[in-house]
């Protein structure tokens, strides 16, 4: 069947659906099974969708998987390989779904058993809708059948994207798979891909664990490309969310593109930092298996790592900002304050950020470590200052002294 035969049909079917899924609203908005506590802190993974798009197979996920368990990301807090779209391919006479026999031969089961060998947790992707973004069958009216047979294959981790959704209601939508996974068997974490356009901070943390709060990123600083938008474009879409996010119901700013080649170590760097600083899922996107090793350090920088996964949960907040030069600051467990001096101009410039800015007593003295130059400065009293460069971060950890 052809992508534009299958795109008519799936449209006559979402006009006949439009006023089952309004009926079926009210019905499916309770959900009586609690949400399995499966991302104390934001999850941390590979998916494929960055690099491949649906150039995808096994051969190369068992590559990223390999990858993953040798390189030190596994190390280093990254479990999930997720495969995102153009993995399916039909379904069968009894409705199952079913991986693309020419790229994923040995099935899904025989893959997520693979990644499941080497220490890790496997991810999939589906639609709310009839069919995919990439034009392949989606869950809508097949969400229960789905469910049990992700639970049969092992899959631990759903990503569940929005295209072809008519006039479907999001809520109701994503209670329904939220149902049918907790119904399935199996913990799965539920990843909600519906891009922020249905305020899902006001109802996605009963049904998921994660949530995007944006269209796609691309590898650039900023910008427009298609419906994806530039890493800062993102950023500044995060403001205003800190409130909704902690424990087990975190904001998706989308996935990390560093390694990917559209921006420099520098605006990378910052990129990361920044995603930490949110408490954003991380979720690399880059080709694992030949990453240099600028990209691997990057990754997997243990101080920025522990500032995502500060068991806090306390997503941070942009505290100042005057034209180019922004503050953003976070609280961690313990006492201790996570800082970026973030710099967008194209000059580097000195910035400060003062105790007070951060709640921290004015005459106060805290040990201040730079997470990427692993510098440590002791004995800091009221204000820590620095050349920041040119889309560049100062990331600090500020502990006390008591």
């Amino acid at each position: 069947m052809s992508f534009l035969t299958s795109t008519l049909k799936a449209l006559a079917f979402l006009g006949a659906l439009s006023c089952a899924s309004t009926a079926l609203a009210h019905e499916t908005l309770k959900l009586e099974a609690p949400k399995p506590d499966l991302a104390a802190t934001p999850p941390m993974g590979w998916n494929s969708w960055n690099k491949y798009k649906c150039d995808i197979n096994e051969a190369m996920v068992r590559r990223q998987a390999d990858a993953m368990a040798a390189s030190g990301m596994k190390d280093a807090g990254y479990k999930y390989i997720v495969i995102d779209d153009c993995w399916q391919k039909s379904r069968d006479a009894n409705g199952n779904i079913q991986a693309d026999p020419e790229r994923f031969p040995s099935g899904i089961k025989a893959l997520a058993d693979y990644v499941h060998s080497k220490g890790l947790k496997f991810g999939l992707y589906s639609d709310a809708g009839v069919l995919t973004c990439g034009g392949r069958p989606g869950s809508r009216g097949y969400e229960f059948q789905d469910a049990r047979q992700y639970a049969e294959w092992g899959v631990d981790y759903l990503k569940y994207d929005w295209c072809y959704t008519g006039t479907m209601d999001a809520e109701a939508a994503y209670t329904i798979m939220a149902k049918a996974l907790r119904a399935s068997g199996r913990d799965i974490l539920l990843s909600i891909c519906e891009w922020g356009d249905n305020e899902p901070s006001k109802w996605a943390a009963v049904p998921g664990h994660m949530w995007r709060t944006t269209g796609d990123i691309f590898d650039a600083w900023e910008g427009k490309s298609g419906y994806s938008i530039g890493m800062t474009n993102i950023l500044d879409k995060q403001v205003d969310l800190w409130s909704h996010s902690g424990p087990n119901r975190w904001n998706d700013p989308d996935m990390l593109e560093v390694g990917n080649g559209g921006m420099t170590k520098t605006e990378y760097e910052a990129h990361f930092s920044l995603w930490a600083m949110l408490a954003a899922p991380l979720i690399s996107g880059n080709d694992l298996s030949t990453m240099s090793e600028e990209t691997l350090n990057i990754l997997t920088n243990k101080d920025v790592i522990a500032v995502d996964q500060d068991p806090l949960g306390q997503q941070s907040r942009r505290i100042w900002k005057d034209g180019d030069l922004e503050i953003w600051a976070r609280p961690l467990k313990g006492g201790d304050r996570a800082v970026v001096l973030f710099n967008r101009g194209a000059e580097a410039k000195t910035m400060s950020v003062s105790w007070d800015q951060i709640d921290l007593p004015v005459a106060l003295k805290a040990d201040v470590k730079d997470l990427w130059s692993k510098t440590v400065t002791k004995g800091v009293k009221g204000t820590f200052r620095g050349t920041v460069a040119s889309h560049g971060v100062i990331m600090v950890r500020i502990t006390p002294k008591v």
